[in-house]
């Protein structure tokens, strides 16, 4: 096997599959209230063409994790499964969905039984009023079921992913933290990031990861002995609280933009359309798309995703003076 390795010494273990650009919320931040123009579904993979895909990254390629993401993963019809075809490979990956939260009340059972093994799922509110404003959809209930939903069928540990906005939410930190604890939940707060599709991010108006642990305060957090690796949350000890498993209770900030962890990155990304993007702000891609559909066997296809890998860029470079967000927003790259 040779693994998908780039010129800094990096290993990408981590595959991040965008299944779809649609999304059924239009969150502030993320997209305008009219949506966007969706990808023609015949420049999607297949179902057959992600499983292909996913095969050869586990199977050639090193891959261990495989996250789902969208848009909104769960308005895939083939979801299911595309997740039961990735539990079978060996060996089996880690496998996960990041989501709204919308319908996993209906899923999430299924999900399981597939072999999915955790959630992560946005919210950034507990208040249904100001869920509206930021979503621009009535929604909220629907998430909190989601919730639970995941839970009970045992997708743990169920992380919920947090964006606070200056002068919208982020007055809401320590009450989303109480939440997350009174239900079991990992709470992971996230510096809002330059992949709007407005463009319109502004680092000096963006809520930072200092500004969220002062938020935090009153919780004495203490620093996790524990080493985070290559995960992109750095992690807090809760001192009084435990998590649904027993263990000492943490929250977690990814501060993408102010504390970059781009050195540790173990993360390889493909779009719903088959492009292998090597960073999360990559300015190119490459297309495996074109191979699938032109008979390359699966040894090409792996060569050149080994290819893409090798050209990765030591860092984001946000703090760049020539930086250049991204033309496709985080919807359309997947998370």
């Amino acid at each position: 096997m040779t693994v998908l390795a780039d010129r800094f010494g990096r290993i990408a273990t981590d595959l991040r599959v965008s299944l779809t650009d649609r999304c059924n919320l239009r969150c502030t931040y993320c997209m305008p209230a009219e949506g966007l123009a969706w990808m023609p579904q015949p420049e999607q993979l297949t179902d057959d063409e992600v499983s292909r895909l996913v095969r050869i990254a586990v199977e050639q390629l090193g891959v261990t994790e495989v996250r789902f993401t969208g848009g909104e993963p769960l308005i895939r019809r083939g979801l299911v499964g595309i997740i039961a075809a990735a539990a079978k490979l060996t060996p089996k990956p880690k496998l996960s969905v990041t989501s709204n939260g919308i319908g996993l009340d209906r899923i999430a059972i299924s999900l399981k039984e597939a072999g999915l093994d955790r959630v992560n799922v946005s919210l950034d509110t507990l208040d249904p009023a100001r869920f509206h404003t930021l979503t621009r959809r009535d929604r909220h209930s629907d998430v909190l079921a989601g919730l639970r939903a995941a839970a009970e069928a045992g997708l743990t540990p169920v992380k919920i992913n947090t964006v606070l906005m200056r002068g919208v939410n982020d007055d809401e930190a320590p009450a989303l933290l109480r939440f997350a604890l009174d239900h079991g939940y990992q709470l992971r707060f996230i510096e809002q990031m330059p992949l709007d599709a407005q463009h319109q991010w502004d680092r000096h108006v963006m809520v930072t990861a200092e500004e969220i642990l002062a938020a935090l305060e009153p919780f004495a957090l203490q620093p996790d002995d524990v080493s985070r690796g290559t995960a992109p949350a750095e992690t807090w000890l809760i001192p009084g609280y435990t998590d649904a498993a027993g263990q000492p209770a943490r929250v977690g900030v990814i501060a993408s933009v102010t504390r970059p962890f781009c050195g540790d990155c173990d993360r390889t990304r493909l779009t719903a359309d088959g492009q292998v993007r090597n960073c999360l702000f990559a300015t190119d891609e490459s297309d495996l798309r074109k191979l699938l559909r032109g008979g390359a066997t699966d040894d090409r296809i792996a060569e050149a995703w080994r290819a893409a890998m090798w050209g990765k860029r030591a860092g984001h470079g946000i703090d760049d003076p020539t930086f250049l967000q991204p033309a496709r927003p985080m919807s359309a790259i997947g998370g």
